[in-house]
């Protein structure tokens, strides 16, 4: 087959799952935070992408939600899609030599959690969309009323799910705020200075 037979096929626009396990997407730390989160922003339904880029410190640095049209699973419409909404919340990093932040996607659908061929255009929309903005690629998330999974790496949860209403947006941006830190040799100085 040639490239560009290849291109015009929807079905070589898609990756299947030890595609994607194979292509070194870096895991998550904290990924039901991640998700949370995301959820509590963007309280997406069926059929709504979230596109998030981390920081290194897997902070979030921004995010987009849009609803997926009613076509044919194709990579390449995701793709665009995709890249339509970095670019809008977010500056590329293609003068960088390598990518530091990472972009996310968090894709809420009907049915249940096991890899769909939809999935598999979305893994390639991602991945491509990721080069074009020079980001690195990372995980992939389905939202369904199951629960949430992150594709590739066989870490999920039951809450929150597509059902679920969203927990408080305070809660995560509270956890996303540094605490004081007490004790130390320096609060030690501190406190004897303070008693003088």
């Amino acid at each position: 087959m040639s490239t560009s037979a290849a291109s015009a096929n929807p079905l070589a626009r898609m990756l299947e799952p030890a595609e994607w396990a194979a292509a070194g997407i870096p895991l998550l730390r904290n990924p039901r935070e991640v998700v949370s989160g995301l959820h509590s922003r963007h309280r997406p339904r069926p059929a709504t992408a979230v596109v998030a880029v981390l920081d290194p410190d897997e902070r979030l640095a921004a995010s987009a939600s849009f609803t997926r049209r009613p076509a044919p699973a194709d990579g390449w419409m995701f793709r665009n899609s995709l890249l339509a909404q970095l670019r809008r919340v977010i500056p590329h990093d293609l003068r960088r030599r390598t990518p530091v932040r990472t972009a996310v996607l968090l894709y809420c659908r009907e049915g249940d959690a096991r890899w769909t061929e939809e999935d598999g255009a979305w893994m390639w929309g991602l991945r491509d969309a990721c080069t074009l903005h020079g980001l690195r690629c990372g995980a992939y998330i389905t939202l369904t009323s199951d629960g949430w999974q992150v594709l590739g790496e066989g870490r999920g949860g039951r809450r929150p799910n597509a059902d679920a209403p969203p927990e408080s947006f305070e809660s995560f941006a509270a956890a996303d705020t540094p605490q004081p830190r007490a004790g130390g040799a320096a609060s030690e100085v501190l406190r004897r200075a303070a008693a003088r």
